[in-house]
């Protein structure tokens, strides 16, 4: 029997998602504490062992801390990052244990903007735990949730296996996603974006975030305006070592038809999301990366 590259290669998808499924069944059996624990050592095991991920991490974490003033908490922030996918982890395995756990504020504010009738435009940044909120709003009402799809067609699988829940509907960043999204604010229903992701080049401004051009996707205030639908601000911050999150609301402002001013408005929301637990953000991100096929930053 013959074993070529392409049956090599499914092998080796085989086996990593067999292991991944291995690994978040037994993080599921574990207390939320354990593994925040289990996290926050894997976040100092990347940050000492990788120069690439401290490249990264430090200089973004510090200039914020720099420019607004914060306290300098670089090894609390280095433990959280590894936090942040072992609080999504477990939250994946464990979605009513979480919502056990989700302490909500302004939730009328959620409630009053969903019944204007456009629909609801959920945003929120990678901090904290992020994956909690959508699965909140899912207990009231559909959510339609864009992500991006991994490259990796294992990861991919158990990724959409995992992030998978009731009244909840994932879809791709792409044409057919946008259009989806759009299908469901006509519905009346809510739909959610992480908006801190560089988008594809092409599909993006540059703006500012925390004084620095970053791309940055006018999709929100595009969908947004055109639906007549207001937007919330969500955050998600870690309340202690198995202690859950305080999941908080705030609604913005409408955006401003002109795309740039609007991403710039965007990005502001962010910032402000980002400052409610700024060691909690997706530090290691290249969030200032220069995507293949935009053009040439700015001189902000």
């Amino acid at each position: 029997m013959k074993f070529g590259l392409t049956d090599s290669i499914e092998y080796h998808w085989r086996v990593r998602k067999l292991l991944l499924k291995i690994g978040l069944n037994v993080a599921a059996a574990l207390p939320l504490a354990a593994v925040q624990a289990l996290g926050a050592f894997l976040g100092l095991l990347a940050y000492l062992g990788s120069k690439q991920y401290r490249s990264l991490f430090r200089p973004q974490y510090e200039a914020v801390v720099k420019t607004r003033n914060l306290p300098l908490k670089l090894w609390e922030a280095v433990c959280a990052s590894g936090m942040l996918f072992s609080d999504s982890l477990w939250i994946w395995r464990n979605p009513q244990k979480a919502l056990n756990l989700v302490e909500i504020q302004n939730w009328d504010l959620v409630e009053s903007a969903i019944q204007e009738g456009h629909g609801l435009v959920m945003l929120t940044p990678h901090l904290g735990g992020f994956e909690i909120i959508p699965r909140v709003l899912a207990r009231h009402f559909p959510a339609t949730i864009l992500y991006r799809p991994s490259r990796q067609e294992w990861l991919n699988e158990v990724v959409e296996e995992g992030r998978a829940y009731p009244n909840m509907h994932f879809v791709p960043t792409n044409l057919n996603g946008v259009r989806q999204m759009t299908r469901a604010l006509t519905r009346g229903e809510a739909i959610g974006i992480l908006p801190d992701q560089v988008p594809s080049g092409g599909e993006g401004v540059w703006v500012p975030f925390f004084g620095r051009p970053a791309y940055t996707t006018p999709l929100p205030a595009r969908l947004a305006n055109r639906n007549k639908a207001p937007v919330v601000m969500f955050t998600a911050k870690r309340k202690g070592l198995g202690k859950g999150w305080l999941m908080q609301a705030t609604r913005l402002a409408t955006f401003s038809e002109d795309p740039t001013i609007g991403a710039a408005q965007l990005n502001t929301a962010i910032e402000n999301a980002v400052l409610v637990a700024p060691e909690q953000f997706i530090w290691s991100y290249n969030r200032y990366k220069h995507p293949a096929g935009a053009e040439l930053p700015p001189n902000l």
